[in-house]
């Protein structure tokens, strides 16, 4: 008799109400920050840019939640649910968009240009914040990973980029040296359908963006960036085949930046069509009913999490309100190492739920 073997389970089925319930925090919060932030940046309060992640919240929890506390991760401008996910306080992300004398890099950078490099021996992440030209944090996230290997750790580095970011020689020097040295690397290329207003047909001939990994004999996917729990499970399985030297991959994420590259644009070169379609796949509305469908909360368990994000996030952002700009006098200091002027470390926080999907 012909016997059947049992195909084995998904990950994010493995996943408690509590983890799913943290996921869906970390998005609204997320998305809640930054509906903060627009506030703060038509008071003139935020200095420079302000780059919306709305729509894509749900692919950068999802990634992020695969990882470890300990991994290292390299957010862009557009991944708000990394940083929530990986646990830093709101307060440090409202200081850095108003280039605060408080914040990470003392009112030097902006946004979520931020650093985190654990004292040795700390259970936290390694948190390098976006690197310009965008396409050269794939190999310093590569060097991360490296560096960890050679001093006897085991660090899985991820690095989230754009379509348009894809399209550097940085990025492919990264992809190349990374596969070659089995790295433990997972890249998460967004494509958010536009490079500031460059349609992504217009920079690639290939159609799936997960095929940029092709030529570099890299395992890829390419996964609906707005179903949560579909980009867990791909992120997941990438994750763990990097921690056990399986070398790097590249997760494609099909989603939709549904504004335009900064607060400034308004995204007049995108079909009202087309955005009313990827209105309807909203990730957030999306979880919600998944969670709902699965037993793994009442509908008050998440609008008690709705008021919660939104809550907090006002508080976080009053109080950065209220700190000081940059003492002038100090613009020469932290330039040089050993300057006792460095950057203070980010403050990282748990979650209401204080469970990680695979952390310690």
């Amino acid at each position: 008799m012909a016997t059947t073997s049992k195909q084995p389970a998904k990950p994010s089925e493995a996943l408690s109400s509590n983890q799913l319930l943290e996921m869906y925090y970390f998005a609204r919060l997320a998305r809640d920050i930054e509906e903060r932030l627009v506030i703060l940046f038509r008071q003139s309060k935020v200095i420079g840019g302000l780059y919306r992640s709305l729509g894509q919240e749900g692919e950068s929890v999802a990634t992020a939640y695969a990882l470890q506390r300990t991994d290292a991760v390299l957010p862009l401008i557009r991944n708000m649910g990394v940083l929530t996910t990986m646990g830093v306080r709101p307060l440090e992300i409202f200081r850095q968009y108003m280039a605060k004398g408080t914040s990470n890099s003392r009112g030097r950078d902006l946004n979520i240009h931020v650093v985190h490099l654990p004292a040795d021996g700390a259970q936290e992440p390694v948190i390098v914040g976006p690197i310009s030209m965008l396409g050269d944090s794939i190999p310093v996230a590569a060097g991360i990973a490296m560096g960890a290997r050679m001093q006897g750790k085991t660090i899985v580095s991820m690095a989230w980029i754009g379509d348009g970011a894809t399209s550097t020689g940085a990025f492919a020097e990264g992809m190349n040296f990374a596969a070659v040295q089995k790295i433990p690397l997972v890249v998460v290329a967004e494509d958010n359908k536009f490079a500031y207003s460059t349609p992504i047909s217009k920079q690639m001939a290939i159609t799936r963006i997960d095929d940029r990994a092709a030529s570099f004999g890299m395992p890829h996917e390419l996964v609906d960036g707005n179903d949560v729990l579909a980009v867990y499970d791909v992120a997941k399985q990438m994750v763990d085949r990097a921690r056990v030297g399986e070398g790097p991959s590249l997760i494609g994420v099909d989603t939709m930046r549904m504004q335009g590259h900064a607060q400034h644009d308004d995204a007049r070169y995108v079909p009202k069509e087309v955005l009313e379609q990827w209105a309807a796949r909203d990730p957030l509305p999306r979880f919600r009913k998944v969670l709902l469908e699965r037993g793994a909360a009442k509908l008050s368990d998440l609008d008690d999490i709705d008021t919660m994000t939104k809550d907090y996030a006002a508080r976080e952002a009053d109080l950065a309100v209220e700190e000081p700009m940059p003492d002038p006098g100090t613009v020469a200091r932290g330039v040089y190492a050993g300057d006792d002027f460095a950057r203070p470390q980010l403050e990282l926080v748990k979650s209401p739920f204080a469970q990680r999907g695979s952390s310690a």
